[in-house]
Formats: C-alpha cells, structure tokens, sequence
C-alpha cells in the first residue's frame, strides 16, 4: 500500500486515489517518460528524462555537467498516461483518462559502481527492451561523464480517471454527441540509421516491439 502524507493526499476527486503500491509499479513500468521538477538556483525548472525502476527505487541518470543534477534538495517526480479524451457535452465538464504518479523524495547521488551499472542497465532496458544485451556497454570516460540518481518510491499517489463524461444533469436532454476519443501509444516499424555501415538486419528485440 502506498503511504499517504499531506502532500500525497487528494483534496478533491478523492475517488481518483488509489492506494496498491503494484498500481503505482505498473503505471511507471509503462511510461516511457518522467519529468522531475526542481528549484535550481532560485529557479523553478521541469526536466523531461528518461528513467529505470528496481523494486521500490526510481533510477534517473544525465550529465555530470548538469547543474539539474548537481542540485540537492527535494524533488517532485511525475509521470503521466493519457488514455483518452473526455468529450462532454459541455466545454467545462471536458476532461482526460488517465493515469498519472506523483513522487516526491530527496534523490541520493549513486556512488557504488555495481549499483550505478545496474541502474544504467535499468534506464536502458525500460526504454529499449533487449538493448542493454546488444549495445556497446559505457566504457570508463562515459561512466566518469554519467551521473545517476537514485529516488526511494517511500511518498508517492497515484490518480487514475476512467469512464464517460460528467455532464450535468440537465445536459444529458441536450442534442451535442459526447464520449470518450480513445488515445494508445503505438511503435511503428523502425528506421536504419544512415550511417550503418553493415548490412544488418533489424535485431529481433527491437521487432519485437512493433505495435500490430
């Protein structure tokens, strides 16, 4: 179960809650992006970058030159899924399905050499299922350059909305169409680079993923 705390908590649409830590699992075992807001010198900033999960830690990684990741303090981590779009019969009852993470924690720069491999292992393969296998591994210069950060799972929600629209109930007498546009993610038939200089076919994991 997820732990609620004050900043977790729902003040409104509390039916949107949900509460099983394997919801919140699932949700970033899907998304493919995350974006993590912090204050950098008196700035608010809001960073879209790639992550990993290993049980109950989230593995965020960049540049050791990034001022984003030389930064200490809280952060406040999301990710969001769109699954359709709400069509009301009135533009205020429009809406979106979704579901989204909301994570909040103070990330520890990774130093152990074992834990920061397994991270960037974890970063990888969440993008790109198989990659890790098949790709060149970080050499040491690359490793020096990475920094990774690790984010413990501890305060986090999960807000989901599903169903038709919430129209009022006078409303629903009137003739305007309402419902629900479904939206997916897809993986279309991938493209070579230009640059091979090897006649190779298209590696089997990468297929793989290609929406039918």
């Amino acid at each position: 179960m997820l732990s609620t705390t004050e900043r977790t908590r729902l003040n409104r649409a509390k039916h949107k809650t949900r509460t099983d830590r394997a919801e919140l699992y699932s949700l970033l075992d899907e998304g493919l992006v995350c974006h993590m807001g912090l204050v950098v010198d008196g700035s608010p900033r809001v960073i879209p970058t790639g992550y990993g999960r290993i049980d109950d830690t989230l593995y965020l990684h960049g540049s050791t030159g990034a001022r984003s990741l030389r930064t200490e303090g809280e952060v406040c981590v999301t990710v969001t899924l769109l699954d359709g779009i709400v069509l009301a019969r009135s533009s205020f009852h429009h809406s979106m399905n979704h579901r989204s993470a909301m994570i909040f924690g103070t990330p520890r720069v990774v130093t152990d050499e074992r834990e920061r491999w397994d991270a960037l292992r974890a970063i990888t393969e969440h993008l790109a299922p198989g990659r890790w296998d098949a790709a060149r591994r970080p050499d040491a210069k690359e490793m020096a350059a990475t920094r990774v950060l690790a984010l413990p799972l501890a305060e986090a929600s999960v807000k989901v909305r599903t169903g038709p629209p919430g129209d009022d109930e006078e409303d629903y007498a009137l003739p305007i169409w309402a419902g629900v546009q479904p939206v997916r993610t897809v993986f279309d038939p991938p493209v070579e680079d230009p640059a091979l200089r090897h006649d190779l076919p298209v590696p089997e994991h990468v297929l793989a993923r290609v929406t039918r």
